[in-house]
């Protein structure tokens, strides 16, 4: 099986707005040197590799294409963005059982073709998505992940930065849980330039009210999406840099602390869900959780959180 995988190959399942979006990144970083389009539209997936390829004078090195199956074999990363958006009338359990047929059929036609890749759920309700294509596969929990609260702490760090003014490279910070309303700041991780969110505030002479401020931050965060699906129909830039985020470190092997969605089997006392955890990250996926001491009212949010998501499984029979 060695000889067949290719490094630095990238096939995206899913040719819509993310999908597309996070080709058109990821081409322009020098991250892959192969990058396929497969989508149920097939026309629709050669218009858009088309437009991609005739930028390739202006790229670094990278090969872009209308996929098939077999691509599946040799890929190193299998970025899963397709799913059916929700028809009007139509309940959430039943886009969730669309998009889970979706989804479990994406991973057979993987399976199938004996791919050694990782496999990066995009696809929403994400978190409850990537449990399907774990169970489906069969795999390593490690090689199928999902790109869990990447987005929403790439947006909290933005805000931090703004009110602190500063660069927003040195501020970490992490939203945890659900991609999705029950997301919650893991305020007892968040620092700047090594200090501590709470220590930082008094130094900055910004935070007269401080705990004021740091609500209008977190609902700022949550409600993100909801305003810009509002102005302008789709979230798709962001989710796009944050899926190159995930993949480069994968390609690279970098080993980087990313809150992907991951299965947590004990860990924070949590069984049988997908979170947004703090994971370090290469080649192969998920190398390790990282269990991080939470305040007590984050523990309760994270537990509040996997509640969620193991009833909405539930209702799915999964």
């Amino acid at each position: 099986m060695e000889a067949n995988w290719k490094s630095r190959k990238v096939v995206i399942v899913g040719a819509g707005a993310v999908g597309s979006t996070f080709a058109y990144a990821l081409a322009q970083k020098g991250l892959a040197e192969e990058i396929d389009l497969i989508d149920a539209n097939h026309d629709y997936a050669e218009g858009q590799a088309l437009d991609l390829a005739h930028g390739q004078p202006y790229y670094p090195a990278v090969q872009i294409r209308v996929g098939k199956k077999q691509d599946y074999r040799d890929a190193q990363v299998i970025v899963i963005t397709a799913g059916a958006k929700q028809a009007y009338g139509e309940s959430r359990l039943a886009l969730l059982q669309k998009n889970k047929g979706i989804i479990e059929s994406i991973v057979d036609d993987i399976v199938r073709e004996e791919s050694q890749a990782v496999i990066l759920v995009a696809t929403n309700p994400v978190d409850i998505l990537t449990y399907v294509a774990i169970k489906r596969s069969g795999w390593p929990k490690g090689r199928v992940i999902g790109s869990g609260t990447v987005l929403d702490s790439a947006r909290f760090r933005y805000l931090l930065s703004q009110h602190c003014g500063v660069d927003v490279g040195n501020v970490h910070a992490y939203f945890l849980g659900e991609h999705g309303d029950s997301e919650f700041p893991a305020w007892s991780m968040t620092h700047i330039a090594g200090v501590s969110i709470d220590d930082y505030c008094p130094l900055c002479n910004k935070c007269n009210a401080w705990e004021m401020e740091r609500e209008r931050i977190v609902k700022t965060v949550k409600e993100s999406a909801y305003h810009i699906i509002n102005y302008k129909g789709a979230t798709y830039f962001a989710i796009g840099m944050a899926l190159v985020r995930i993949v480069g470190t994968i390609l690279q092997d970098q080993r980087s602390v990313l809150p992907v969605s991951t299965l947590l089997e004990g860990e924070y006392g949590i069984f049988n869900a997908c979170l947004g955890i703090p994971c370090v990250v290469g080649q192969g996926g998920v190398r390790q959780i990282v269990t991080a001491p939470l305040f007590p009212d984050e523990k309760t949010a994270l537990l509040k959180s996997a509640s969620i998501l193991q009833d909405a499984l539930r209702e799915l029979n999964v």
